[in-house]
């Protein structure tokens, strides 16, 4: 319509925006974390002997294309995902292979390094396995109680050979060995998640109201909680503290954001202090760490040396602030944990509080886009896995760096993508995995309504 020789339009709406795959990023991330992992090895070579180590070339080639293997298959099959899981993932994997590497050194006789990274290629195979596999998150609710019956015999299976170290979580047939438990932790995550997705109205709002806690009723809430108590049972026959630790802080967790009640963090936070100080003065294994970590100089006023934890103090003291340099430490000296419970103390020792820094935030990083994934996820399932994933990989950092540096007492626990491991390395890639297909989930599906 024209008015006084104006022309006036109606106002249309602004079309909506499809949301960028930023594959792009995603590689060029890869390739930085990739020249970061050589320059880490490389490091290592000069500042030990002087020169380039002569695997340099092989290392940087092996990781990279395995990560260019991956990132092909996130392109092709989760073309929406996050583009920082999957480089992160490559840059703690890559650096945890280097600080192996470096410890390796130290003990000609038993090098880890090369197993590590056997280790780690059926981590990225399995990794491009489940991207490539499981088109839609959702087929995995259908199995909650498959997963958690393959989770209580894998974790009852250790029962029946003997401790490692005084714990008895690991399988060791002709030199090959296995620890049961990370598997185990993926298949609880799946069941906690499917079960509390479903019954998630009945635990929120049913049942008889406690203080300022609403509790669900027993036929809800029973099964759930038989579960959960036995897995911890079995584990704490086996002395495996921290997954009983990790277990019992998912489970919590999950409880929460299904119901949305405070409540349960306060009786999570109550029943873990009673259940540490049980199990802490009954049990002698984990009595002498509680004693080492109130007194961890005790050793040495007695004339017996620093034990581990001390040592790994001392590590971390020497470091500073920038660290004396990969490959000039001497966390070697804290024994044969150095490679897996306290492999952060090299970390520490060597890169430094800015360094240990920066692998936090990498974990941070990892964690943050996890919950990121859930909360845009509309199913209860999608939502609750993400958050119990992401909660797996916070928890096992919180556990082991609280351990090493002295802030609570230490549980056997291997920190994820660093530490020596095989099956941490595989279940650790296996989480990233499914991040990963969740986050493509939870973008692809605003793009659906867009282009509807």
């Amino acid at each position: 319509m024209t008015n006084a020789g104006t022309t006036v339009t109606a106002d249309l709406p602004t079309p909506a925006v499809r949301l960028p795959r930023r594959r792009g990023i995603e590689l060029t991330l890869i390739v930085v974390a990739v020249l970061l992992s050589v320059y880490g090895y490389c490091a290592v070579g000069l500042a030990k002997n002087g020169t380039v180590p002569p695997g340099a070339a092989g290392y940087g080639a092996g990781l990279g294309v395995l990560a260019l293997l991956a990132h092909i298959a996130v392109r092709l099959r989760a073309p929406y995902a996050d583009p920082l899981l999957l480089p992160i993932g490559v840059l703690l994997n890559g650096l945890g292979l280097v600080l192996i590497y470096r410890l390796d050194l130290e003990t000609p006789g038993d090098r880890a390094a090369p197993t590590q990274l056997v280790w780690s290629t059926l981590g990225v195979t399995l990794f491009i396995v489940v991207v490539v596999a499981l088109r839609d998150h959702r087929v995995l609710q259908r199995y909650a109680y498959v997963c958690v019956a393959a989770a209580l015999v894998l974790l009852t299976l250790p029962v029946l050979f003997p401790a490692v170290n005084g714990a008895r979580i690991w399988i060791r047939i002709a030199g090959f060995s296995i620890q049961p438990g990370e598997f185990a932790k993926v298949l609880l995550a799946v069941f906690f998640a499917a079960y509390l997705a479903a019954n998630r109205n009945a635990l929120a709002y049913a049942g008889r109201r406690v203080w300022r806690l609403q509790l669900p009723t027993g036929r809800v809430l029973g099964p759930i909680v038989a579960i959960w108590l036995l897995s911890v049972g079995v584990l704490v026959m086996e002395r495996d503290l921290g997954t009983s630790l990790l277990f019992f802080g998912l489970f919590v967790t999950l409880l929460y954001v299904a119901t949305g009640r405070t409540g349960w963090i306060a009786v999570g936070l109550l029943l873990a202090a009673l259940g540490a100080v049980a199990v802490g003065w009954l049990e002698p294994h984990v009595h002498s760490r509680v004693q080492d970590w109130l007194h961890p100089f005790a050793s040495i006023d007695a004339g017996h040396g620093p034990n581990q934890l001390a040592q790994s103090l001392f590590a971390f003291a020497a470091g500073g602030m920038l660290g004396t340099g990969l490959g000039l430490g001497h966390s070697i000296l804290i024994g044969f944990a150095a490679k897996s419970d306290f492999i952060l103390a090299t970390a520490g020792e060597e890169l430094g509080l800015s360094g240990l820094s920066a692998i936090f935030i990498l974990y941070g990083l990892l964690v943050e886009r996890g919950y990121r994934a859930g909360l845009a996820l509309r199913d209860p399932f999608g939502r609750l896995l993400a958050v119990g994933l992401a909660s797996i990989v916070a928890l096992q950092v919180f556990v082991i760096a609280g351990g090493v540096t002295g802030l609570i007492p230490l549980t056997g626990m291997a920190m994820p993508f660093l530490a020596q491991g095989g099956s941490s390395v595989i279940t650790n890639w296996a989480i990233v995995a499914l991040l990963i297909r969740l986050s493509d989930s939870s973008r692809r599906q605003y793009d659906i309504e867009v282009a509807a």
